[in-house]
């Protein structure tokens, strides 16, 4: 039997499993597709293996739903920070993780929130194409935060089926490695309301990353370091920079159950 514990960061949720001895093995990817499928298995938008690091505290080891590797996940590695305390005994107010897109530094807030800093944005890139495009009416432009990102503004965001557009743009020739998905309708200077199709997932009530690309998109004023409130589906994530550029996201991370897998 292997222990396994669900956690969701605002509605994003993952299959945790701690891997620091190496028992759960990935070269199977349908078994990652099952364990992830709401339906037949336990259901999350990924898996998380809690994994040794020689670099930082632990590597965090993340597959999307579809058993593909991803890169970066935000929500993912403050919840991963989350599993890591409790399944060490910690009591440490930061610490590092290990990603595919490098280390992350993560601060525990006495809130009971984690902020992680998720490094400075990136606009050019082999992932998508210099410039803006446009795709079912909406101005769309393109950063990576790790993972590349589509952001586009709508007027009424209510009105806009994600479902459908996410995934022309996700498989678009435009973007080789495929994209994230973000729409954004603004509410006030500094609060909006986002839908989000991830890569290699779908529809999910929240996605880490895809708020920082928002914020790197919305706030380019180097000046401008006023957190931002990011309304998604599944809850709120707040998004602010510190003085050197780098993006910094502030949310919430649930333990919801644990079990056992044959």
């Amino acid at each position: 039997m292997l222990d396994f514990y669900k956690y969701h960061g605002a509605g994003n949720d993952f299959i945790m499993i701690d891997n620091r001895e190496g028992n759960f093995d990935v070269t199977d990817v349908n078994k990652i597709k099952l364990l992830c499928n709401r339906r037949f298995g336990v259901g999350a938008d990924g898996l998380i293996l809690f994994e040794l690091s020689n670099k930082a505290d632990c590597f965090m080891n993340y597959y999307n739903a579809d058993g593909t590797l991803a890169e970066m996940c935000g929500n993912g590695v403050r919840c991963l920070a989350k599993f890591f305390l409790e399944q060490t005994h910690s009591n440490l107010k930061e610490l590092s993780i290990d990603t595919r897109a490098g280390i992350k530094k993560i601060i525990c807030n006495d809130d009971g929130s984690f902020s992680v800093n998720m490094g400075a944005p990136v606009f050019s890139h082999k992932d998508f194409p210099d410039g803006s495009l446009t795709f079912e009416n909406i101005l769309f432009k393109f950063v990576s935060m790790g993972n590349p990102h589509a952001v586009g503004l709508v007027e009424n965001i209510s009105e806009i089926d994600i479902s459908k557009i996410g995934p022309k743009i996700e498989w678009d020739f435009h973007f080789p490695n495929k994209i994230n998905v973000e729409l954004v309708e603004k509410v006030t200077d500094n609060y909006f309301k986002v839908k989000v199709w991830e890569r290699g997932c779908g529809v999910t009530l929240a996605c880490g990353t895809g708020a920082c690309a928002i914020y790197a998109i919305l706030k380019n004023d180097p000046e401008d370091k006023r957190e931002i409130t990011l309304e998604f589906p599944g809850g709120n994530l707040y998004l602010s920079k510190n003085k050197e550029g780098q993006i910094i996201l502030r949310g919430p991370t649930v333990c919801v159950f644990k079990g056992e897998l044959k």
